[in-house]
């Protein structure tokens, strides 16, 4: 009778063991509810890439091990700092909430620019815990900006707050780890803004349309002032290159043919065209040909100029629409 007593205690001691070790191997992550409130962006610098960014973030959570007060972790940032931050762990529950200002590194989309659109992208995770310990929960009651903040020259197309997976290709040297792999979840802010265009296209781009219409005024020009003529074309080339340049040099480097380029190369070309009229109506004018050489010029003073406009259109069109 003792013998089966003792295999029975046995069988379930072994049971429990068991079923301890399922539960722990079933045991569900703790979840952290995360809401923001932008309350400022400003000083976007688009040839650093780079803006600043002042809001309130929230968490609310039950374990306290997670501590975000000094493991938040904040990538893609290049300096983060807390101003305020308030604590209630009543209830048996951690509510933290922190007002951050952040200086965010990101990438430009520059195709279209100046009338671009651009994605504003803000993440959290926290640095001690994974995804088998943590997941986060958006928290998307409410706005999560305040309409009334001006952010100069740009315009809030919408906002996209979710939660995900980061994932690392590395063990962060910890030796016991199976394979150099790592996940951590996340919270994602995703504030997307296009810009006010129009005042910034004409300012950036009015020196390039003016330098045209010098060089397009040598059709005007009698034929045989062939010293008047070509300066005309000669002096706008080198506005709009130097116009180019300018430009340039207030946007980040791109690999890519962007709307800036095709517009200068547009307006190269048909100066460069100009030239080329103009030397073949000097051709006609040293035959003696006058009213041939008039007519062509008139001829080109109504043709090119309808070209320009129409592939200036065509492309400023494509750049809005995307």
């Amino acid at each position: 009778m003792s013998q089966v007593i003792t295999r029975f205690s046995i069988l379930s001691f072994l049971c429990l063991c068991l079923g301890l070790a399922a539960n722990a191997q079933t045991k569900k992550p703790d979840t952290v509810s995360t809401g923001v409130y932008i309350t400022s962006i400003h000083d976007i610098n688009f040839k650093d890439k780079e803006y600043n960014v002042n809001m309130w973030l929230w968490l609310k959570y039950k374990n306290k091990d997670f501590d975000f007060l000094h493991n938040l972790e904040v990538p893609q940032a290049k300096t983060v700092s807390t101003s305020f931050s308030t604590v209630d762990s009543s209830d048996n529950r951690v509510y933290l909430l922190m007002k951050l200002q952040a200086t965010m590194k990101d990438s430009w989309a520059t195709n279209n620019f100046p009338f671009d659109k651009q994605k504003l992208r803000f993440s959290i995770e926290n640095s001690q815990f994974e995804t088998k310990s943590l997941v986060f929960k958006a928290d998307t009651i409410g706005q999560h900006f305040d309409p009334r903040f001006t952010l100069r020259g740009w315009n809030i197309d919408s906002i996209d707050i979710s939660t995900g997976v980061k994932k690392y290709e590395t063990a962060f040297g910890d030796a016991s780890a199976a394979k150099p792999h790592t996940e951590y979840s996340n919270f994602k802010v995703i504030l997307t803004i296009s810009r006010d265009a129009m005042g910034l296209f004409w300012k950036m781009f009015l020196g390039m349309y003016v330098a045209f219409l010098i060089a397009f005024m040598c059709f005007f020009i009698h034929s045989d002032s062939i010293d008047s003529r070509f300066g005309l074309g000669v002096g706008a080339l080198f506005a709009v290159v130097g116009n180019k340049y300018i430009v340039d040099a207030s946007l980040p480097e791109s690999s890519t043919f962007t709307l800036v380029d095709m517009l200068h190369g547009i307006t190269l070309m048909f100066i460069l065209l100009t030239i080329v009229c103009t030397s073949y109506s000097l051709i006609l004018v040293k035959r003696d040909d006058f009213q041939k050489a008039k007519k062509f010029d008139l001829t080109c003073a109504k043709v090119i100029p309808v070209l320009y406009i129409l592939l200036n259109a065509w492309f400023i069109f494509q750049a809005t629409r995307g």
